[in-house]
């Protein structure tokens, strides 16, 4: 079963087109994408693992 991914723009990247990052979250899942290249890799790691970065860069 696939599930359909909603992703959101990250409020730090820009407009215009060099830095911009996307995400879209699962129950269990983070998945991490450049936005100008959206049918490229994206990188999923599980949740808690990003709970973690995010407390490490805050």
């Amino acid at each position: 079963m696939s599930v359909e991914l909603t992703w959101i723009k990250s409020s730090y990247s820009v407009n215009e087109g060099g830095t911009c990052v996307e995400v879209a979250t699962t129950p269990t899942t983070i998945h991490i994408r450049d936005s100008k290249n959206a049918t490229g890799p994206a990188l999923a790691v599980p949740a808690a693992v990003w709970a973690d970065f995010l407390r490490l860069i805050s």
